[in-house]
């Protein structure tokens, strides 16, 4: 290459020497950051734009933008190699062919295929774009890997029916391609609606069950209330404070240790007793005879 680039303009030659570099440094060395600082001097060397010199600039630009795309890719920032690219093409329309191809190819495969959506459709709409031998290829490329992952369907057609590069039988092939897929992406559509409305019923079945079971609980605690409240209400609360006041004058009022009063001791015990069964004793049970 280092001969090919003597005879080169001093510039080329310049741009040259740094796709060199470029390329060993991503292959030998995979210094993948290193290699995108050389494919930038390389092209800000060139200018901006669709080079203007003759042919062998414009090769080795894209040469340059294609081991930059590669290591950009290597260090996973995909994300900016469209806008890496357009700021020395400036519009899409002035994208080469291969650099466009990479760039369809990269952001299919990390599923972001709608990047390239306007950015495709500008360059295949480009007049002088479609004199181009890659023209056909390219425009297949982006019906299989953009429109119709991106169910551009009638886009996509009038895409193929429009085309001059493809003939008849061409057309037909591509078209059928198109029905495929659309039947495909409608039976998915089906099956993830299917499987929504599946998940709803079952949702709502779980909901119905735990709604049933809050109000059979809520009931229960209802009754259980009214229960507690009648059976209070039942209670005799002069035999309770009775109990208690006994309570309180053997615990606080009384010496325990005296032997005076261990009888009084002895009847407020039988006392308490008795009152502890009559408020604890179940409600309905009739009152004892005798």
């Amino acid at each position: 290459m280092r001969s090919e680039a003597l005879a080169w303009p001093p510039v080329s030659a310049q741009a040259a020497s740094l796709l060199e570099e470029a390329a060993d440094l991503l292959v030998l060395h995979r210094d993948f950051a290193a290699a995108v600082e050389r494919c930038e001097a390389g092209c800000d060397s060139l200018g901006p734009g669709p080079s203007p010199g003759p042919e062998s600039s414009a090769e080795v630009k894209c040469s340059l933008c294609v081991v930059g795309i590669q290591a950009l890719a290597e260090m996973n920032r995909w994300r900016e190699v469209l806008s890496w690219v357009l700021q020395y093409y400036h519009v899409p329309e002035h994208l080469p062919p291969k650099v466009l191809e990479l760039c369809i190819l990269l952001y299919s495969k990390v599923r972001e295929p709608q990047v390239m959506l306007e950015v495709g459709s500008s360059w295949l709409r480009d007049q002088t774009n479609k004199s181009l031998p890659e023209y056909g290829s390219l425009l297949e490329l982006y019906l299989l890997h953009v429109l119709l992952p991106l169910g551009q369907f009638e886009g996509a057609e009038e895409l193929v029916r429009g085309c001059d590069v493809f003939d008849s039988e061409q057309q037909l092939a591509f078209l059928g391609t198109i029905c495929e897929s659309r039947c495909q992406w409608t039976q998915r559509e089906e099956m993830h609606s299917a499987a929504e409305e599946q998940q709803d019923a079952a949702t709502e079945t779980v909901l119905g069950a735990l709604s049933q079971k809050l109000l059979t609980m809520l009931t229960l605690l209802r009754r259980a209330l009214r229960s507690m409240s009648s059976h209070f209400y039942l209670l005799p609360y002069k035999k309770m404070l009775l109990a208690t006041f006994l309570l309180y004058l053997v615990v606080v009022r009384l010496d325990p240790a005296s032997p005076t009063s261990l009888p009084f001791i002895y009847k407020l015990v039988q006392l308490f007793r008795q009152a502890w069964a009559a408020v604890f004793s179940p409600i309905h049970r009739p009152p004892s005879q005798g």
